[in-house]
């Protein structure tokens, strides 16, 4: 009997590589999409083909296009995105008439977690202990918190990576912030204590995979780059009622603080994967969990992880900023790196052609890497013309 196929998206991010590897390890068949030329998990032996995408937010209709046509000539049976395609997928598959199933939850539901005031109202729907965060439309409403501003913290409604996130300003700093009902944004309690991500699996509201992490350095504000394994009760509680309490299939992650008392608030919601996922090298136990009805599957790595390219280009400026240099040493003395893997070591080559490419976006475009890496396929909510 052949392998069932399984169509992997987003195939630029380091967590699709490690997807693609886990569900190849499983005996599956795993092909790769995305629009960029040459992505990372495109070079790894667990990736059957690689096809290239128009891109998603800039020719939404020849992407959805690209990808039925994809899903059927090679008789997909799974679509699992990992990036922000997920919400153009999503939509693509609202009416039913796609012939595989898609591993996320439906349109609303995604639009509400990514809003960062919507997912605040609903998590406290759900019983669960919230931050104070304030919806910001209007000039009026920017006013009515500006007193505050040094015990808050400001960030647009649609964002990613704590792009233009504003960390307790003065008032006088609130001064760029320009809300309206198309591009609204959030003021937030500044929440002190210590910060856990959560990257969670969940089939209809069951809890299948959960590892909780702390970055110990990110790129500038965002994404982690080298991360250590933590646990802790009441963050998974949280995990478990969200998820039970929404119903949710797919892949989904938060931002999470855990205050001095062990109180556990939730910051924000990206339904999609995160590095959280480098913590899980079990293919089949991972594969049965998610694909196969099968028990939870637990993470089995226990040290530290790390893209050490990343630590080269943004871990070493910020510890030589900070003058500690022997904590940067240490880390990457202690930390694995995550695009090892037995047998398939041409994606840590690859790495160079892909961060030329998105260099080169970075260049042509006069924005920042992190932010060339996700401009194709970003979703800013139901009004996207003010983004483009």
């Amino acid at each position: 009997m052949a392998a069932s196929t399984v169509l992997v998206t987003g195939a630029r991010a380091p967590v699709a590589l490690h997807l693609a590897r886990l569900l190849h390890g499983a005996g599956r068949r795993v092909i790769l999409a995305d629009s960029p030329i040459r992505p990372i998990a495109a070079a790894s032996m667990a990736c059957a083909s690689y096809h290239r995408l128009p891109p998603p937010r800039f020719a939404t209709e020849a992407y959805a296009e690209a990808v039925e046509a994809l899903v059927r000539t090679e008789g997909v049976v799974t679509v699992i995105p990992t990036c922000e395609e997920v919400f153009y997928l999503s939509r693509l598959w609202q009416d039913g008439a796609m012939p595989a199933r898609l591993f996320a939850p439906d349109m609303a539901l995604l639009a509400r977690v990514h809003d960062k005031h919507a997912f605040i109202r609903l998590a406290q729907s759900l019983g669960l202990d919230v931050p104070e965060t304030t919806l910001l439309q209007s000039d009026t409403d920017l006013e009515s918190v500006r007193g505050h501003s040094r015990e808050q913290v400001f960030k647009p409604v649609w964002s990613r990576f704590a792009r233009d996130v504003l960390l307790r300003p003065s008032p006088g700093e609130l001064d760029v912030v320009r809300p309206s009902p198309a591009a609204p944004w959030v003021a937030q309690r500044f929440v002190d204590g210590e910060e856990i991500s959560a990257y969670a699996v969940a089939i209809e509201g069951k809890l299948k995979a959960l590892a909780l992490y702390r970055s110990l350095y990110r790129a500038g504000k965002g994404a982690g780059i080298c991360f250590e394994p933590v646990e802790d009760g009441a963050a998974r509680r949280f995990v478990e009622t969200f998820v039970a309490g929404t119903g949710w299939t797919g892949q989904i992650s938060f931002d999470l603080m855990r205050e001095p008392d062990g109180t556990v608030l939730p910051l924000e919601c990206n339904p999609r994967a995160v590095s959280g996922l480098h913590f899980f090298r079990d293919p089949q136990r991972f594969a049965d969990a998610v694909l196969d009805a099968g028990p939870e599957v637990k993470p089995d790595v226990t040290a530290p992880q790390t893209v050490r390219l990343a630590m080269w280009i943004y871990g070493l400026p910020a510890a030589w900023r900070s003058a500690d240099l022997g904590r940067f040493r240490q880390a990457m003395r202690d930390a694995g790196e995550l695009l090892d893997w037995p047998g398939d070591p041409a994606p840590k080559r690859a790495q160079w052609r892909t961060l030329a490419e998105i260099a080169g976006t970075a260049l042509r475009q006069r924005i920042s890497l992190q932010a060339a890496s996700t401009r194709d396929i970003e979703w800013n909510g139901p009004d996207q013309e003010r983004s483009s």
